[in-house]
């Protein structure tokens, strides 16, 4: 499902108008006349697509994504799939005010990078990889990895954002990551380790071990790759059950 199928983040226009609007086959901004709402948000819903269409030619989806429910901003991903920036942290606790972030690893485009503590790991370095990706993808990061680099690393972080989690939730898939990836099926290097792991891990690279620092480094890199493998197959599903379902039944 594409942006350009969607009349959500238009004020006015909740699901249920959206819908009808489907079910009266239009399904994509070129198909809209005007009919099915009334002349205001009719207005409004043209205006909205002729300013959408600039912001698509220029490849930013933020202003879709920032009108959309967070459940919902999965419907961007379609539109800059080869500049969606999946990312994941690692950290010495949960409270940002007193852990610190190890490694943070972001997966852009068949290629991961991996940026630790002491070594590469950056505010300008963050800004810049963040600035270059069009959509930035997480599991549980508008929460937790957006606002923990935020604090320790006096940034702001911009980009458009689709937290996984939520449209995991509304296709019913509960629980961390790692669950999901086993009841979906997608495999895992180091499958036993754990979040506990990581700051062991850490701490033993502080001692000295640099294999430590290997492996977690590796542990870290394989949540953001395995988070394209989960957008693809949530994309998919919901695209099913939120559009097609609908236009089917036309």
């Amino acid at each position: 499902m594409r942006i350009e199928n969607s009349f959500i983040p238009v004020r006015g226009v909740g699901e249920t108008t959206e819908r009808r609007l489907w079910e009266h086959g239009i399904t994509h901004w070129d198909e809209f006349d005007g009919s099915v709402v009334g002349e205001t948000l009719a207005d409004r819903i043209s205006s909205f697509i002729d300013d959408g269409r600039r912001h698509l030619e220029r490849g930013d989806v933020s202003v879709f994504a920032d009108a959309m429910p967070a459940a919902s901003r999965w419907r961007c991903y379609e539109n800059v799939r080869e500049e969606t920036c999946f990312l994941d942290i690692e950290t010495t606790g949960l409270d940002a005010s007193c852990n610190d972030v190890t490694t943070v690893s972001l997966h852009q485009g068949g290629e991961t990078k991996t940026f630790v503590q002491g070594r590469d790991l950056t505010s300008q370095r963050l800004e810049t990889e963040l600035e270059e990706a069009a959509l930035l993808a997480t599991f549980n990061g508008q929460r937790f990895d957006v606002p923990f680099l935020e604090t320790c690393y006096d940034i702001d972080v911009t980009t458009p954002h689709v937290d996984l989690m939520y449209p995991c939730k509304t296709l019913g898939l509960d629980g961390g990551l790692k669950a999901i990836e086993r009841e979906l099926g997608i495999d895992r290097d180091m499958p036993d380790l754990t979040g506990r792991d990581a700051v062991r891990l850490w701490h033993e690279y502080e001692r000295g071990d640099d294999a430590a620092l290997e492996r977690l480094v590796e542990y870290n890199r394989a949540d953001t790759r395995n988070m394209k493998p989960l957008m693809e197959i949530v994309t998919t599903q919901l695209h099913q059950s939120v559009f097609e379902s609908v236009c089917d039944a036309e």
